[in-house]
């Protein structure tokens, strides 16, 4: 597995990184634990050394899963999680808001240590921007927590320039985790330009498209009731059908190439920085598998050159996230 280091930081992880959250909420019901488990465990043996969870994600049990997965092999691995969301830590409740305060994330901090198995957190992100806490106090948190040997790394997600900027003269941004893909593209407007000054790393999420790009989902797909898909625009059966011509155009360029859509659009996210290291996830090893294949999947200067060209001529069709939850992005 090749690696690549998040920005300037000095923090090297696998080209690919592997997304947990699926495994255990979000997308339908949790799968198997012991699956999933060997799941995790089969990622590390291929190579996967960054691994992404949070607290809020059941909230609680997707570190729980991570922390049992990794910790005969954590000097292996690089753990990410996040804090920001208001959740009751005595009994899991979340409470809908978001909550940065300094007293809170060092809480948060230490809750999570327990359920990861581990002494420190590599990379620590905050989840969401709290427009009620500056975020000069969230970086001065994060940094008595790196100064106490608790956390490695600071990380910020779905942050916009301003906030980065903010937050990175006070204690430096390893890397910004967003949603990037070929039908996400807005980070190339301002966020990467950014990025690319100030030397920080860039994780996408949902670098599939929520598992659009793979071809595998189309306007007749059905969701089971938990998944949250159900709740975004894009995913409207209207959208998805006007959608489908994205995945048309991986398909073309997969099949030139021998490869599956989804390899395509991995290996497209990769060629635009050296420093973007994606984490898809997924809960099939046959999957798993099928992404780390990207990696190794060159695309000539004029393979990216036609994806360019015919993506142009396609508008994406549906908002990226329901009102709700578009209101905690900041830009």
């Amino acid at each position: 597995m090749k690696t690549r280091e998040l920005g300037r930081s000095g923090l090297q992880v696998s080209a690919l990184g592997l997304g947990c959250m699926g495994m255990s909420f979000g997308l339908g019901p949790a799968a198997d634990k012991q699956e999933m488990i060997q799941l995790i465990r089969a990622a590390v043996e291929r190579g996967v050394t960054f691994f992404d969870t949070a607290e809020v994600y059941g909230p609680f049990f997707n570190e729980e899963l991570v922390g049992e997965a990794l910790a005969p092999l954590r000097e292996r691995v690089v753990i990410a999680t996040k804090f920001g969301f208001d959740i009751d830590l005595a009994t899991g409740q979340n409470r809908g808001g978001l909550n940065s305060r300094p007293a809170h994330i060092k809480q948060v901090v230490e809750a999570s240590l327990q359920r990861l198995r581990t002494d420190r957190i590599d990379l620590l992100y905050q989840h969401r921007v709290d427009p009620e806490v500056p975020i000069e106090d969230v970086a001065g948190a994060v940094q008595e927590l790196i100064q106490a040997g608790k956390v490695k790394h600071f990380g910020l997600s779905e942050a916009g320039v301003q906030v980065i900027r903010r937050a990175h003269a006070v204690q430096p941004v390893t890397a910004l985790q967003s949603e990037y893909s070929l039908w996400w593209r807005e980070p190339e407007q301002e966020i990467l330009p950014t990025l690319e000054e100030l030397g920080i790393g860039f994780v996408p999420f949902s670098p599939l498209g929520k598992g659009f790009l793979t071809g595998k989902i189309d306007e007749n797909t059905e969701f089971d009731k938990s998944d949250f898909r159900n709740t975004v625009p894009r995913f409207a059966p209207e959208a998805r059908k006007a959608n489908q011509a994205l995945v048309d155009l991986l398909d073309r360029i997969a099949q030139a190439k021998n490869a599956t859509p989804a390899q395509i659009a991995l290996a497209w996210l990769l060629a635009q920085k050296p420093w973007i290291a994606p984490i898809p996830g997924t809960t099939k090893l046959h999957r798993l598998e099928e992404n780390l294949a990207a990696v190794d999947l060159d695309l000539t200067a004029d393979d990216l050159g036609q994806i360019e060209q015919a993506a142009a001529q396609i508008a994406v069709q549906g908002a990226r996230y329901a009102e709700a939850q578009q209101k905690m992005i900041n830009r």
